[in-house]
């Protein structure tokens, strides 16, 4: 009894000086953020006071580098000055900023020019608790703009102000996917893409987005003595329901729909239980013919998508244009 007490004991302490260690650790960080602010302060009002503009090439910041690094040491380059500057003129209201985030994720944020897209990522890494590297990721992959693409003027303002939330099955959904993680070779087969992600499965995940787990690979549904595959199943947390993904090669035909929408009256009748939703199935493909799509989706009642995956960053041309018109 005394040796249990004592484990439990040790336990405790363990427990407060990791709970203390990440709150000093808070503290430390917003410590930090707010003086990386004030420091933007001050070299606005002085530049407004002077008339002075201090542009990234600019004789004070060159200057003002040159001296806080001689009287404060590392961490005052001409690039952290002009970001702390930047800090300032982009967060007017220190409540704005919020403590949750780092001091390199906001380095990540200031450097991207558009304020509604900024306002996306930094909503989308509080809410789903990115790392540095997945914010990274993310940026590259171009998430917003895929998100925001045939989305209305409306749509597009709720994910700046709001970020990416799953209230119905259509939000769950992107297209196109990106999977540039899986290093798949120049041609492949529909099993190489299947196994690439089962072996890059977390990433794979985040790419999903928020609230997805895995369920099974090559999931086996039995009619009459004939087996038929879903090739990867997975259950939706907040909306509670399971979503079937088949990969596709080509395109897309009615056969393919088809199958799917067998496989989504099947776990409608068999698998859910009374606090599942409707399941969801999405169809994955490297092409897309949105007409032949468009009719062969009509008239089906279940939650059935179709989008395209690439496996390489898709570049940002393709669909800047395309979103500038709805936020303009």
């Amino acid at each position: 009894m005394q040796k249990k007490n004592y484990v439990e004991l040790v336990k405790n302490i363990e427990i407060l000086l990791k709970s203390a260690r990440k709150t000093i650790l808070k503290s430390v960080n917003l410590t930090l953020i707010r003086t990386y602010w004030e420091v933007g302060e001050e070299i606005v009002q002085f530049e407004q006071k002077n008339k002075e503009r201090a542009e990234y090439g600019s004789r004070l910041l060159n200057k003002l580098s040159e001296d806080l690094r001689l009287k404060c040491g590392r961490g005052f380059s001409k690039s952290n000055v002009y970001l702390m500057r930047l800090f300032y003129l982009k967060y007017k209201k220190f409540q704005t900023v919020s403590g949750k985030l780092s001091g390199s994720h906001y380095v990540e944020l200031l450097v991207i020019d558009e304020d509604s897209t900024r306002s996306f990522y930094e909503k989308q890494c509080l809410r789903e608790n990115w790392s540095i590297r997945e914010l990274q990721r993310q940026k590259k992959s171009l998430l917003f703009e895929r998100l925001a693409f045939k989305k209305n003027k409306k749509e597009v303002s709720a994910l700046v102000n709001k970020g990416k939330i799953e209230e119905k099955e259509e939000d769950i959904v992107k297209d196109p996917y990106i999977l540039e993680f899986l290093g798949l070779p120049e041609k492949y087969t529909e099993r190489q893409l299947e196994q690439k992600i089962i072996e890059n499965l977390q990433k794979f995940l985040l790419e999903l987005g928020k609230g997805f787990t895995f369920v099974s690979r090559q999931y086996r549904i039995t009619l009459n003595n004939t087996h038929f595959y879903v090739d990867l199943v997975f259950y939706h947390r907040i909306l509670k329901c399971f979503v079937l993904i088949d990969l596709k090669l080509n395109k897309v035909n009615h056969t393919d729909i088809g199958q799917m929408n067998m496989y989504l009256n099947y776990f409608k009748e068999e698998i859910n239980t009374k606090e599942d939703s409707a399941p969801v199935g999405i169809i994955l493909s490297t092409e897309k013919d949105s007409l032949f799509i468009k009719y062969a989706l009509g008239g089906i009642s279940n939650k059935l998508f179709v989008s395209k995956y690439k496996v390489y960053l898709p570049k940002k041309e393709e669909l800047e244009k395309e979103i500038g018109k709805m936020i303009n």
